[in-house]
């Protein structure tokens, strides 16, 4: 009797899976974002938010980043996922509550540059991150 354990082989380790991840009708399902072509000047004309008003989904992310909030925001951001599901029932987890957000405040900011509610807010909180005296 052997003592090796048996493990499965990397192909099956490794295999692609492909469920959907909602069932959405079909007119629900969003369109492919084409991404921006490069200008004359090796500059994108605009960043792919622009082309894509809403946040990606659930979908195969190609990208990740960490972000750190307070004890606070994690709250309020639980609150606002359980009141999305209570109330609209809307059922997201928090990477799609965050990339929604990101695009709205993205668009926001293509489209009212200075008077943007994001230029507003960073104004107003100082490079440390902390509140402005002013």
């Amino acid at each position: 009797m052997s003592r090796r354990a048996s493990l499965p082989g990397a192909s099956e380790l490794f295999r692609l899976t492909s469920s959907p991840a909602v069932d959405l009708p079909p007119q629900a399902v969003p369109e492919p974002v084409e991404k921006a072509k490069p200008a004359g000047d090796g500059r994108t004309e605009q960043l792919a938010r622009s082309a894509a008003p809403h946040g990606s989904g659930r979908t195969k992310h190609d990208a990740k980043i960490t972000v750190y909030v307070s004890g606070d925001e994690l709250v309020a951001m639980e609150q606002a996922r359980l009141t999305l599901r209570a109330k609209h029932d809307l059922v997201v987890d928090r990477g799609r509550l965050v990339r929604e957000a990101v695009a709205v405040l993205l668009a926001d900011f293509d489209q009212n540059g200075d008077e943007s509610v994001l230029v507003q807010r960073l104004r107003v909180v100082g490079s440390d991150g902390g509140e402005t005296e002013g």
